[in-house]
């Protein structure tokens, strides 16, 4: 029995998947539960090929260009969270984080709240990546704390730490067309239009992550918030 992912409106559990970049990134128990690292980022999404090109997917591919980016250096780790995948990494010579949870969206707090216990993180030590269909496809916006929109990866993580004032990095999607259910918006592939722009979107991306990694978010702000 085929099951769909989540959506706005449900909630579905996933049975665990191996990412692709399992086989670069070889996973290894090297017991880091005591290793101290700046924070955690987080990047939301659905496992599975069928929805690696979908506007829900931008924490994913986000995420993806910034361990791909060479202006840091990143090894796959076992984790001790469920369903999910981690890495650690340094950034001029500053230790982060970085993990996919596979729980599908509307839990992805099962694998942030245990990630966050383990290495003894703040909520304020963790920036989520997501989509957001309030503002325009490759509008890009820091936020700290406050509601969640609607956004059920957020919901959950916020519910798992036990409080809102985590960092998120909002990528925009747009609003869907009027008469379309927003859970098929945001399940859709990329359109060829769309297409063409993703590489700078998550360019701007890597770039706003690795200013907030190493410069602060305020910095991060300015720099993503500034008229161009």
């Amino acid at each position: 029995l085929k099951s769909r992912p989540e959506d706005a409106h449900q909630t579905v559990e996933a049975p665990f998947r191996r990412s692709k970049r399992e086989g670069c990134h070889k996973p290894r128990f090297d017991f880091m539960g005591d290793e101290s690292f700046k924070g955690l980022i987080v990047g939301l999404g659905n496992p599975g090929l069928q929805y690696s090109h979908t506007p829900h997917n931008f924490g994913f591919l986000a995420l993806d260009a910034l361990l791909e980016s060479p202006q840091g250096r990143w090894m796959r780790t076992s984790c001790p969270a469920p369903r999910c995948e981690l890495w650690r990494g340094v950034l001029d010579g500053q230790k982060w984080l970085a993990a996919k949870p596979l729980t599908y969206m509307n839990l992805s707090g099962m694998a942030v709240g245990p990630l966050a216990e383990w290495y003894k993180l703040e909520p304020e030590q963790i920036l989520v990546i997501q989509d957001e269909l309030d503002l325009p496809l490759g509008v890009i916006r820091f936020k700290q704390g406050g509601g969640t929109g609607g956004h059920k990866g957020i919901a959950s993580v916020a519910s798992a730490l036990g409080r809102t004032s985590f960092f998120r990095l909002r990528i925009g999607i747009g609003r869907p067309l009027p008469g379309m259910d927003p859970a098929a918006h945001v399940l859709r592939c990329f359109s060829e239009t769309d297409q063409n722009k993703i590489a700078d979107i998550l360019s701007e991306a890597v770039a706003a992550l690795i200013a907030f990694c190493l410069q602060g978010h305020v910095k991060a702000i300015q720099m993503l918030h500034s008229p161009r």
